[in-house]
This record gives C-alpha cells, sequence and structure tokens, in this order.
C-alpha cells in the first residue's frame, strides 16, 4: 500500500500493489500480483483475479469481473446501468466479464452486460456495446471486429495457392489451400470441383451464405466430425482457422480456392464484402450436437485428443 493510497477491502492477495490515490471499497476483492495503479476506484461487487494491472484512472463499479492476467489501459472507463438516472439505482446491476489474458485499451468504454472473451483485445478509445469473442482485435465505435490475435494479415493466396487441382498445407494442422481447375474462353469462366478428389470427403450437404452485412461475423465454431469445404463464388470474405494452437487468417476472394477445415478446427468468416457469396460443402448432415460452440471447451477437446 502506498501511504496515500486507501484499501478498505481485507480480500487481497499477496503480493499486490496499490498506488497513490487509489480506492479500493470494503467489498471488492483483488487477487494476487496485481498493480492497481494511482487514481483507481473498485467498487464493493467486483472481483479481480492474479496478475491484473489497472492502470491510472480506471474505475471497477459494481458488477464487474476481471479474470486473470487482464489488462486494463489508462482511463478505461466500464459502465453497470443502461439507463442511468441520478439517485435510481437499478434493483441490480448488470454483470460485465472480462475473461482471462484480454486487454482493454486507453479511454476505452465498455458498456453494461457484455463479455471480453479470453486473449481479447479492444482497440484504444473503442466503444464496446455487445461481447466480444475470444482472441478478436475490436476498434472503433461502436467496437467492430478486425482482426485476431496471431493470425496475422492473410496473404495473397491467390499467387500463393498450389497449381490447379492440387492441394497445399498451412500453418494450421490439418488445414489446406486448394487451386480448382478453371476454364476460360469467350463464353466465360468455369471452375471445376470434383467431389473426393479435389474436395477431399464425400459431400452430404451444402449451404450458401449471403446478404452478410459487412461487420458481421459468422462461424465461431468448430466440428467434432465434420469436414468443410469453403469456396467464395462472388466477392471476398476472410476465415479464420485455429487448431487451439496456431491461428491463420485467409482471404477467400476468387471461386478458384477452396480451403478445408477437418474437425476440431476452430473456424470463423468475416469481413464478408457486399456482393459475397460463401458456398460450404460437408460431409455430415446438421447435426447439433457436433457442433462445439465454446473456445474454452474447444481448446479441452484439442487438449484430449493430443494427450490420447
Amino acid at each position: 500500500m502506498h501511504p496515500q493510497g486507501l484499501c478498505e477491502s481485507g480480500d487481497v492477495g499477496p503480493r499486490t500493489r496499490v498506488w497513490a490515490f487509489a480506492h479500493v471499497l470494503p467489498g471488492a476483492r483483488i487477487g494476487a500480483d496485481c498493480n492497481v495503479c494511482d487514481h483507481v476506484f473498485v467498487e464493493n461487487d467486483v472481483v479481480v483475479g492474479d496478475r491484473v494491472t489497472l492502470k491510472s484512472g480506471v474505475q471497477l463499479w459494481d458488477g464487474v469481473r476481471l479474470e486473470d492476467d487482464v489488462f486494463v489501459g489508462p482511463n478505461a472507463t466500464f459502465t453497470n446501468d443502461p439507463f442511468p438516472r441520478s439517485r435510481r439505482p437499478p434493483a441490480k446491476f448488470a454483470a460485465t466479464l472480462v475473461r482471462a489474458g484480454a486487454s482493454i485499451g486507453a479511454n476505452a468504454t465498455i458498456l453494461p452486460g457484455v463479455t471480453i472473451g479470453a486473449g481479447a483485445m479492444v482497440g484504444a478509445g473503442a466503444v464496446v456495446v455487445r461481447s466480444v469473442p475470444p482472441l478478436a482485435i475490436v476498434v472503433g465505435n461502436p467496437a467492430r471486429i478486425v482482426g485476431y490475435v496471431d493470425a496475422g494479415a492473410p496473404g495473397p493466396e491467390s499467387a500463393a495457392a498450389p497449381p490447379p487441382g492440387a492441394e497445399g498445407a498451412t500453418k494450421v494442422a490439418g488445414v489446406t489451400l486448394h487451386r480448382l481447375t478453371v476454364a476460360r474462353d469467350l463464353r466465360g469462366s468455369l471452375a471445376v470441383a470434383e467431389f473426393g478428389r479435389h474436395v477431399p470427403f464425400p459431400v452430404r450437404r451444402s449451404f450458401f451464405v449471403f446478404d452478410v452485412p459487412s461487420r458481421e461475423t459468422r462461424g465461431e465454431h468448430a466440428h467434432r466430425r465434420c469436414h468443410q469445404f469453403l469456396v467464395c463464388l462472388r466477392g471476398s470474405c476472410a476465415v479464420v482457422a485455429d487448431d487451439g494452437r496456431t491461428r491463420q487468417e485467409f482471404l477467400l476472394d476468387s471461386p478458384a480456392l477452396g480451403l478445408h477445415l477437418p474437425p476440431l478446427v476452430w473456424g470463423i468468416q468475416y469481413k464478408y464484402s457486399p456482393d459475397a457469396l460463401l458456398a460450404v460443402f460437408a460431409s455430415d448432415p446438421y447435426d447439433p450436437d457436433d457442433y462445439v460452440r465454446d473456445y474454452d471447451e474447444f481448446r479441452r477437446l484439442v487438449a484430449a485428443k493430443d494427450a490420447a
């Protein structure tokens, strides 16, 4: 404790530092090895995990939960009442959760009731009005997804793809990029995909995604058994593939490019162009039990598979 700090809580972990002019109320719980910088205010119904950094000017209001290894930048603002009135508090304040390892940039504003996913990054000055997926990078007002941590910028897939009719490996285990055979003449162009040859599994279902608002994100799940093969027939969209250890972003911008996502690969599609038409070919009929929609569960399944 700095001599000019005020910590009224008895539930503070070892090696946590509370600096000058910070104020921690009696009901707050703060973990070990945290750094509570100057002019931070922590209200009663607040839980802070281990190794959390709260930079100067941060306020944590009732209902805020920060998991381990969270970074909150200077003057980032949390809120807990969507319709505040003076001296008219709600019956219960909205809960806001920041999952492990996420970072919030300086002067960002977090609206009440959202969850910021594990490892996500909120850009400086962003206004977060809805929940942020794990590992997503969001910026702007309202905050929108512009990338994913460690996925890298999409490369020139059209140039890097293998020869026509062949497949090429990627950084993500089991994910392959395919160049389909294209025939062009004066009558137009035709791209050919033979199931079992260019598409490396028998196809039992197909669906098509279109008219997606450009800011929206689709996918955000893995499959237990199902293979998928993605081709953007018109326009473009970005695909992030994640095997639980490595992730890579691809730009599908030609009907001659296909991307194979095997089971237990987390897939995300976003950055749709206004005219995008994405075709998805699947190895299995629709089965809701085949979907893994929680990223933590996905990581556990990958770890179990690696240990088997």
